[in-house]
């Protein structure tokens, strides 16, 4: 099932995607119960299909990428939060901030949370999953570098792109991944290479805190990893889910 969430005329909701034509829902979180109005996919604006309260991150979850980076395996997930006012949709721009002078895509598996979900095993998480879609965690790479952790570089506005839609039955563990920079393929692996694997982290994240319903899960980001500069097309394309894309634009463009 793909699921997203639309605008029309100023008016936002959620609706399930069959072919060209959205079904409106009046909870995503029950997809079953649809109200009678349909729309055109091509007279809605895309928005990004979940609003997550937070955006729980792994670092270092693919090995060509620690090797890229030179780090060490770390032996339990590395995590960081993203606030809810990054969430983009896919064909929202990205902004570039004035304080960087690099900022970098990391094309990234995203799981969808769907029920309260606190100190849960790995064997029971798919219960608490209602579906994938694809991220875009933009860092502001030298900003993390200089700070020694990775808050203000991980939370601009903007910085994190979610869509274009949520899809619920699709078996996450070996799906291309793929990232294309005005496309050209920048990054290309599988999440078959993650080191922790998503029910893994959904019992180890729920151990520390609660998550909720819309709450995502970015569980990495494979090598490759580059900038991006004012201008660039920046697509993530996950096998399955379909392709999210931004363009990036700078300070001035937006009257900063």
């Amino acid at each position: 099932m793909k699921l997203g969430r639309f605008s029309s005329n100023e008016r936002v909701f959620y609706g399930r995607l069959e072919g060209d034509t959205v079904f409106e829902l009046a909870d995503i979180f029950n997809p079953e119960i649809q109200t009678e109005k349909r729309h055109a996919l091509n007279s809605l604006t895309i928005l990004s299909p979940c609003q997550p309260g937070k955006a729980v991150c792994v670092g270092l979850n693919y090995m060509d990428h620690i090797k890229e980076f030179g780090h060490d395996i770390p032996s339990s997930p590395v995590l960081f939060i993203k606030p809810s006012g990054t969430v983009i949709g896919c064909g929202d721009f990205i902004e570039y901030p004035r304080s960087s002078r690099r900022v970098d895509y990391e094309a990234e598996l995203a799981v969808v949370i769907k029920k309260e979900c606190r100190g849960v095993s790995a064997s029971t998480a798919a219960d608490y999953i209602f579906g994938y879609t694809c991220a875009n965690d933009v860092t502001a790479r030298d900003l993390q570098q200089k700070d020694g952790q990775w808050t203000r570089g991980k939370s601009f506005d903007t910085f994190l792109p979610l869509g274009p839609y949520i899809v619920t039955d699709i078996d996450p563990g070996k799906l291309d991944i793929k990232l294309y920079l005005n496309g050209v393929i920048k990054q290309n692996s599988s999440t078959s290479n993650l080191i922790f694997k998503v029910p893994e982290l959904v019992a180890f994240i729920s151990e520390i805190m609660t998550l909720f319903p819309g709450d995502v899960i970015l569980t990495g980001t494979p090598s490759g990893v580059g900038p991006m500069c004012s201008g660039d097309l920046v697509e993530v394309e996950i096998q399955g889910l379909g392709r999210l894309s931004n363009r990036v634009r700078g300070a001035t463009e937006i009257g900063a």
